[in-house]
């Protein structure tokens, strides 16, 4: 199977979604919680990732799928020859809430997590993020790359908070403090998928977070390092997301370093 024939079908899937969750986006969204009050769910994120699932697994019956909703489903984990990750909606919280920024992320990945090809859709701007290994990263059908940014003051970084945040001191509040007197401009936008295409696009010069899933990365660590870029953990591991809470450093590459030293100085 060749990755780059699948991505236009695996774009079109992400665009499915994306029409089934623009529908909803204007009405009153009722949510209901998952591991804390501010772990949220709706309707809309169940619909879209059984979507997704269903036009999987008509073109992929051997493959295996993760979604956040409806964990392991297709063919079982253990003999699938492939691995699909998918977020019907990365920024749930932004979706309840109206604010127009979250996307649907689906990843193509080997059975050891290593991706093979990303795709990130933001319904309401209307862009798709893809990527397959080797190929580069593109968004709306035009090459993307990461910033060229040296200086670490001179980089604008993105972050967010695990949703325990109310109850575990290692919040993310120590690192937040130790970026914001170190660089240009801290951002928080409540979506890990899209700040993932923000670096690979070169809008923003990098990004921090711990207790991701693989399917909130997945097709973001393959944007990025296709794009030019570097994503590792806060220890320079290669490879976050073997971890199923894992802890991402994304940059330019150029600011790798420089952000892997205040991550590790605070830790």
């Amino acid at each position: 199977m060749q990755p780059l024939e699948l991505i236009e079908d695996v774009a079109a899937i992400a665009r499915g979604a994306g029409e089934i969750i623009l529908r909803h986006f204007a009405a009153p969204v009722p949510t209901s919680t998952k591991s804390s009050r501010i772990d949220i769910v709706t309707a809309v994120d169940t619909a879209a990732e059984a979507f997704i699932v269903a036009e999987l697994t008509r073109r992929f019956p051997t493959h295996h799928i993760v979604g956040e909703e409806g964990g392991g489903q297709g063919a079982p984990a253990a003999t699938a020859p492939y691995h699909w990750f998918v977020d019907p909606i990365d920024g749930t919280v932004n979706f309840a809430s109206k604010l127009p920024h979250f996307c649907t992320s689906i990843a193509l990945a080997t059975p050891d997590r290593q991706p093979l090809l990303g795709v990130v859709y933001d319904p309401t701007r209307r862009e798709t993020f893809t990527a397959v290994r080797g190929q580069g990263a593109r968004r709306n059908d035009e090459s993307i790359q990461v910033t060229a940014t040296a200086e670490l003051a001179d980089a604008v970084i993105t972050s967010g908070f695990p949703y325990d945040k109310f109850t575990n001191p290692d919040n993310n509040l120590r690192e937040w403090s130790a970026f914001l007197t170190r660089i240009r401009g801290e951002r928080r936008f409540g979506s890990a998928a899209l700040d993932f295409a923000y670096v690979a696009a070169g809008r923003l010069d990098g990004y921090w977070e711990q207790d991701l899933k693989p399917y909130d990365a997945m097709a973001g660590v393959l944007l990025v390092r296709e794009a030019g870029g570097t994503v590792t953990d806060y220890a320079g591991g290669a490879d976050p997301q073997h971890q199923d809470r894992g802890r991402y450093v994304a940059s330019n590459g150029r600011l790798h370093a420089a952000m892997l030293e205040v991550l590790q100085t605070v830790r």
